[in-house]
């Protein structure tokens, strides 16, 4: 039997009232809240790591910034498609048993929590969708011991978001900085600088409003299939995002970026390629387009993966020493291992859990 979200959503009260009668619900909720400030850490930090780096923005007004567009962009793409997030929920299955499949959701969770952490620790912006999904796949595997809880249809998606993202992240990135500079090849830089940071800071915003759309879908459904499992609520079809858990997934993304999201920000906007304002600009304007297209076209895809491609990009248009190789090298070991390495953990955590 495969999960998916019944028909409805939670109000605040309700879902206060299944947490104090129900301690699975706090439990699973708890952890789903602990990875998506995590991805405040690890994640978030990608949207303003340009235009903070570029100093087009300070941190705390673009933290604040990226807050706002994390909620719109979960609120709008949700009502246009929640295709992103149905892909996530058809993956794995966890079984029949409503108590089995609350405590491997939760060993999963902590799986995710322990590699988002150790990678944040690195200042490496390793992938939490990645590892999301590594994860959940991992404690599927471990409670059937076998791949039959694994859906091969869902994981082509990923699969082709994956190569998705890094041709179209590069290529376009390349390309942007390409037609930037042939349109202002003739003017005055110190004119035109002016501008590209007001356009940078609608990158930012761009950026944010897609990883609100990508990643806050993904974590939000998981929220809520957390809590319906926990609650013997396993016959799901569809379901619905309220807007208390859209600001509560905004607010605690801020959090995370605002703790530790200073160290992503400069291995992005720093480390790896020196960016010019006009740069920042397109690496943002073409990982936003990217993102979209996933979305639209509702294939789960990294935020990390695309930006940083994209940053890769940018950099390549000029020259390939312009590449801080090193930075890269590190970033795509920490891509590589992330599926092997958060699903062993994954794994590991079911059997620790005792489930099986």
């Amino acid at each position: 039997m495969m999960y998916s979200l019944v028909a409805q959503t939670i109000n605040p009260l309700d879902f206060i009232k299944s947490a104090i009668e129900n301690p699975w619900v706090l439990i699973t909720s708890l952890l789903v809240l602990g990875v998506i400030l995590v991805n405040g850490w690890t994640d978030a930090p990608n949207a303003i790591a340009t235009c903070v780096s570029t100093r087009a923005m300070k941190p705390g007004p673009a933290i604040i910034m990226a807050a706002i567009c994390n909620f719109l962009g979960v609120f709008v793409m949700t009502l246009v498609s929640d295709e992103v997030a149905t892909t996530i929920f058809k993956m794995v299955n966890f079984g029949t048993d409503a108590g089995d499949a609350t405590k491997g959701l939760c060993a999963a969770l902590v799986a995710i929590i322990a590699w988002a952490v150790l990678a944040w620790a690195f200042g490496i912006p390793t992938s939490e969708s990645h590892a999301l999904i590594a994860g959940l796949s991992g404690a599927a595997i471990a409670m059937h011991n076998s791949i039959e809880g694994i859906s091969g249809e869902q994981w082509i998606k990923v699969v082709i978001g994956l190569v998705l993202s890094t041709v179209l992240g590069l290529g376009t990135g390349f390309i942007t900085t390409r037609i930037i500079e042939r349109l202002f090849k003739y003017s005055d830089r110190q004119k035109v600088t002016p501008g590209f940071k007001g356009a940078q800071i609608f990158g930012g915003a761009a950026m944010a409003f897609m990883h609100g759309a990508q990643d806050g879908q993904k974590f939000m459904g998981v929220f809520l299939l957390g809590a319906f499992i926990a609650k013997g609520q396993m016959g799901v079809t569809e379901f619905e995002v309220p807007i208390w858990l859209m600001v509560l997934c905004s607010v605690v993304m801020a959090l995370g970026t605002s703790i530790g999201g200073y160290k992503i920000i400069k291995s992005v906007g720093m480390g790896m390629v020196k960016l010019e304002t006009y740069q920042g600009f397109a690496a943002d304007l073409a990982a936003a387009v990217c993102l979209m297209i996933a979305s639209v076209t509702g294939i789960p895809v990294s935020t990390t993966h695309t930006k940083t491609t994209a940053i890769m990009g940018v950099g390549a248009s000029k020259r390939l020493s312009a590449v801080n190789w090193k930075v890269v090298g590190e970033m795509v070991l920490a891509w590589v291992l992330t599926f092997p390495g958060c699903g062993i953990l994954g794994f590991v955590m079911v059997k620790i859990f005792g489930l099986f």
